[in-house]
């Protein structure tokens, strides 16, 4: 799933390729995947892109209107920037392609071949649809970006904001971490991460952390997060993916030694997810149980 360093990422990317850009169609080929009428995505044709923006996990195209085209891309989904694009609308199919934007040249001119065109697909793998798109004039329309908690890379989200996120909240710190109504924009993977920096059991309650704990599961936050956005900074769309999987330490590595203290990284299972964490370095050398087991080893 792309989580806030690879959203930031395409933010950038696109900011620096599709501002100044105008719109001249977007193709909803996944009908399902929009989950707003009014506006049209009509409205956005025509348009100038001037700005864009993330909110956590969601990706914000505000054109010269003010009518904005927002992105959430789930957990499979991607964004490809191409520049080979064919003009005609794409046929619906089973597919991945669930959007396509067609830009025109900057300036307004159409590109030299008028069989081809500049845009971006939107897409999404797998059976599971949770691809969605938006489009608004405020970003706050959008519920999910309504509900968002603090940006952790913001500077007001200092240590102090972040302790009272976590006083008196009785549920495991991977859990709160991975919350979108508690911190924007951390998934499973950058969570799994910032613990393993922390040397923090992901089973440990927030509300339970002492003041030292506190500051170091922050810390860690901080640091993780600003080095996977520093590694993803100017890469093409194309390879944020590649980009993210070399740079995770624990995540996505059950079964090959910690870098840090060579112990086996272990996993937790869920129906639909996983954790993957070191004993050694998190959780006193004890390895946790599947939650399909429902306890903890002890």
């Amino acid at each position: 799933m792309p989580e806030l360093p690879e959203v930031e990422a395409l933010a950038g990317y696109l900011a620096e390729h599709a501002v100044g850009r105008r719109i001249g169609r977007v193709h909803p080929v996944a009908v399902s995947v929009l989950k707003t009428y009014d506006p049209p995505l009509t409205a956005l044709e025509g348009r100038t892109v001037t700005g864009v923006g993330r909110h956590g996990k969601f990706l914000d195209l505000a054109t010269d209107t003010g009518t904005r085209l927002i992105v959430h891309l789930a957990r499979a989904g991607w964004l490809r920037w191409r520049t080979d694009l064919p003009a005609a609308p794409p046929r619906p199919g089973r597919g991945p392609l669930a959007l396509r934007v067609l830009l025109t040249e900057p300036g307004g001119s159409p590109g030299p071949d008028p069989d081809r065109a500049t845009g971006f697909d939107v897409t999404e793998a797998g059976t599971k649809k949770a691809l969605a798109v938006y489009c608004v004039t405020d970003p706050r329309q959008v519920p999910g970006i309504a509900r968002l908690g603090p940006d952790p890379l913001e500077e007001s989200f200092d240590r102090a904001a972040f302790a009272g996120l976590l006083r008196g909240v009785r549920h495991r710190i991977k859990g709160v971490l991975r919350d979108q109504t508690v911190i924007a924009g951390i998934g499973n993977a950058y969570s799994d991460e910032i613990l393993h920096a922390a040397r923090m059991s992901p089973f440990r309650i927030a509300a339970d952390l002492t003041e030292h704990e506190t500051t170091v599961v922050y810390q860690a936050l901080r640091d993780t997060l600003a080095d996977a956005v520093e590694r993803s900074r100017g890469l093409a769309a194309g390879e944020l993916k590649a980009e993210k999987k070399m740079g995770m330490r624990v995540h996505g590595r059950t079964g090959e030694p910690c870098p840090v203290c060579g112990d086996t990284i272990r996993e937790v299972s869920y129906k639909d997810s996983s954790l993957q964490y070191c004993p050694t370095c998190q959780t006193g050398g004890k390895p946790l149980a599947d939650r399909r087991l429902s306890r903890l080893l002890k």
